[in-house]
């Protein structure tokens, strides 16, 4: 009997360890958007579960983890100026022992793009933390390529 007990916790520990490693509270989606022949805006959205918190990307070191981009360089296009995003709620967390920006819910960060050609497709990746109040995730990667039409 205490074979199986102990077999059945093993197991429940397990699935509960494996369920924990794979919560993603972030959905990223991607889109662009033409302004003229030339220049694009690119937009990348994070849809953020309830009760989590994606971080800015201008917090000042010695805090979480920011909201990171990285573009791949390509001849089809240059970027123009650095991502951008909506103002941020900003909040002293005792964790941290400073105030951190971030953001709940969804935002969509916006980057101009001038084209060196008619289409292309823009490939890069988001570092990015998310906590909520119990716990951090850490830091994660996703990959994104967003069409230029």
């Amino acid at each position: 009997m205490k074979k199986i007990t102990l077999i059945l916790a093993m197991v429940v520990m397990a699935t509960v360890s494996a369920f924990a490693q794979l919560e993603n509270p972030v959905n990223w989606q991607y889109a662009a958007k033409k302004i003229n022949k030339s220049e694009a805006v690119l937009y990348i959205k994070a849809t953020i579960d309830p009760n989590w918190h994606l971080y800015s990307q201008n917090l000042k070191p010695g805090g979480p983890n920011k909201t990171e981009f990285t573009f791949t360089p390509s001849k089809d296009f240059t970027l123009v100026g650095k991502t951008t995003e909506p103002k941020p709620i900003t909040k002293y967390e005792k964790v941290f022992k400073m105030n951190v920006s971030y953001f709940e819910d969804e935002v969509v960060f916006q980057q101009k793009i001038k084209l060196n050609k008619g289409t292309t497709t823009v490939k890069g990746k988001v570092e990015f933390m998310v906590c909520d109040d119990k716990q951090c995730l850490p830091p994660s990667e996703v990959s994104f390529s967003i069409p230029v039409k």
